[in-house]
């Protein structure tokens, strides 16, 4: 599977999607946010598929950010339909029941940042650096950072991150908690493969109901949240899944997930 601006490749469960825009640091122009949103509604649908990695090509940058030169001569109207399609593209990374790994392998900048976030954890190379700098152009975070963050961070450290429009390094984003784990550069994309091939080997229905539980814990009560995970927990017990994994514990053999 490829489109013009980026390439696919399945294997054992795992999707590797690369943006593949190096010249322009792999920026966000409307055509690759839509090709974006395109390739990961199919791989969503893609029975093959278990997880998804994204990177960028090239060792400069994941993503610098959404193409400038187009958001230059936009108005507002223009301005808000762009925002809203970005939204729409992260707020189904984030939704979808198959995990998302990014793998950060030099800039994510403005809506770069954003799609990192829009995963479900990020990785990131040494020479990373990251940050939400749409104030030094005038403008404010237009694809959810302002949300992302606040609710990652807390108010101060979001509010300071964005105010300034501060770039982190590598090392900064996994002290703030935005990034799990560094990584050299050439073996970022191996550590984001080798763990999405764990999570590939997981009942994905478990997966799923665990990434739903997580995301919309979030904006409940704790004890809300612990009647919602309770739900998803007996729901799972219907599956074909929990019966297989359960009977290859006992039988001391590795499970064969299908997904139903």
């Amino acid at each position: 599977m490829e489109t013009q601006n980026l390439l696919v490749d399945i294997k054992d469960g795992v999707a590797l999607l690369t943006i593949n825009r190096p010249t322009v640091l792999n920026a966000l122009h409307t055509s690759v946010i839509a090709e974006l949103q395109k390739t990961f509604e199919a791989l969503n649908a893609d029975q093959a598929v278990k997880v998804i990695v994204m990177t960028g090509s090239g060792e400069k940058a994941f993503v610098a950010g959404a193409d400038i030169a187009e958001m230059a001569v936009m108005n507002s109207q223009q301005a808000h339909e762009f925002a809203r399609t970005g939204q729409k593209l992260v707020n189904f990374i984030g939704t979808m029941p198959k995990p998302a790994i990014a793998a950060v392998n030099g800039f994510a900048l403005g809506g770069g940042m954003e799609l990192a976030l829009a995963c479900d954890f990020i990785y990131a190379s040494e020479n990373a650096k990251m940050g939400l700098p749409e104030v030094t152009l005038g403008i404010m975070p237009g694809f959810g950072g302002s949300q992302k963050f606040g609710r990652l961070l807390g108010r101060s450290r979001a509010n300071e991150l964005i105010f300034t429009g501060k770039m982190l390094s590598a090392v900064e984003a996994k002290e703030w908690g935005i990034v799990n784990a560094v990584f050299p550069a050439g073996e970022l994309v191996a550590k984001a493969l080798e763990t999405a091939g764990r999570i590939a080997g997981n009942g994905l229905l478990g997966v799923a109901h665990a990434k739903e539980a997580v995301r919309r814990g979030l904006d409940m009560a704790e004890a809300d949240g612990m009647d919602y995970e309770s739900v998803l927990f007996a729901s799972l017990f219907a599956s074909r899944d929990q019966k297989e994994g359960m009977q290859a514990f006992v039988e001391k053999r590795k499970a064969n997930f299908t997904g139903s």
